[in-house]
């Protein structure tokens, strides 16, 4: 049986594909798993010429507990000799400011210190300490929120800069781990509240599904998501094709957003997963919402819209509806607008 060091040394390299004397910046808690994280990193370190930076976010949210983490956490970087990278974010008033949930407001303040630390420091990779028992419940919480097939799918070892290099490695191994290594670790309060919905999925959900319906549900949620996500792989080529042939750019509108334009007859004959991804392609590019019902109003209006007609979508976006093809734009900028394409 393989050494978790050794599997986790796979992980990063073939899943993760960060090759020999790269550079991450790592996103450490004081949890057990970004701790395991860290030491794992640190333990092949040399062998591998990895650089490694560690940034540790104070959220604002628990004052009574991050005093004790930023101890935890400073000390075993000073132990294993690297740097450390200490912020504090307002993720309250960034809710407040931008709508979005505590839990949406923390994670975006977060990534944004993490690639700031990262340009900084001029590194390929921000490595994150999410679990396979992340990706079950990720699953689960996704088919809650009506995500697609992509959604479905889960994480990836690999999206973009970011690497999650435990992503098949249970937490259960990783608690068992830092016990026998005699390594500490702090845990987090609110992964106890049960008013966060992931909570919820964690605690009541995937418990009563392993007891009433499948003990092995959480291996099976992981196997349905790598699945998935090889199955993606293939519809995101196929897709990308199929945009390449139905989209393209004419011209810039207010604040030099692009305004692009969508060729009804192919469109139209392409199959209607196709239709609805190249659509969801479509609006993400344009910064706008691509829920679920925007989309199929988009396929409709490519389908059967009269000419001169229009769709008024998210944040000001516009769809005019011509003979021979649909034209996207914020003729007003990405702000609410009332105004009308067509007097």
């Amino acid at each position: 049986m393989r050494s978790l060091s050794t599997h986790f040394q796979s992980a990063l390299t073939s899943l993760c594909g960060v090759q020999p004397g790269e550079s991450l910046v790592v996103a450490v808690s004081g949890g057990p798993d970004s701790m395991a994280l860290l030491h794992l990193l640190s333990g092949i370190q040399h062998r591998l010429g990895l650089t490694l930076s560690v940034v540790w976010v104070d959220h604002g949210l628990r004052p009574d507990e991050t005093r004790t983490e930023a101890m935890v956490v400073e000390a075993a970087t000073k132990k294993l000799n690297l740097p450390c990278f200490v912020r504090q974010v307002d993720v309250s008033a960034f809710a407040l400011q931008s709508h979005l949930s505590i839990e949406h407001a923390a994670r975006e303040l977060r990534y944004q210190v993490l690639r700031e630390i990262m340009g900084q420091q001029q590194a390929d990779y921000i490595a994150v300490g999410h679990t396979a028992d992340d990706q079950a419940e990720e699953v689960l919480l996704r088919l809650l929120r009506g995500s697609g097939r992509k959604g479905i799918s889960g994480m990836t070892p690999r999206s973009a800069d970011i690497v999650r290099p435990l992503l098949n490695i249970e937490k259960k191994e990783l608690l068992n781990w830092l016990v026998r290594q005699e390594i500490s670790f702090c845990l987090d309060s609110s992964n106890e509240d049960d008013s966060f919905l992931r909570n919820r999925v964690r605690h009541q959900l995937l418990p009563f599904l392993e007891e009433k319906f499948d003990p092995g549900i959480r291996k099976s949620l992981r196997k349905t998501a790598d699945s998935l996500a090889r199955d993606e792989t293939l519809l995101e080529e196929l897709t990308d094709n199929a945009a390449a042939d139905v989209l393209c750019e004419v011209g810039s509108a207010a604040d030099s957003d692009p305004v692009l334009q969508l060729i009804r007859q192919p469109f139209c004959e392409l199959h209607p997963a196709l239709q609805r991804r190249v659509v969801e392609k479509l609006l993400w590019g344009l910064g706008a919402k691509a829920s679920y019902d925007h989309i199929l109003a988009v396929c409709q209006a490519a389908e059967s819209g009269r000419n001169r007609s229009e769709l008024h979508l998210s944040r000001g976006l516009r769809v005019g509806v011509h003979c021979a093809h649909l034209e996207f734009s914020y003729p007003a900028g990405q702000l609410p607008w009332r105004g009308k394409l067509f007097g």
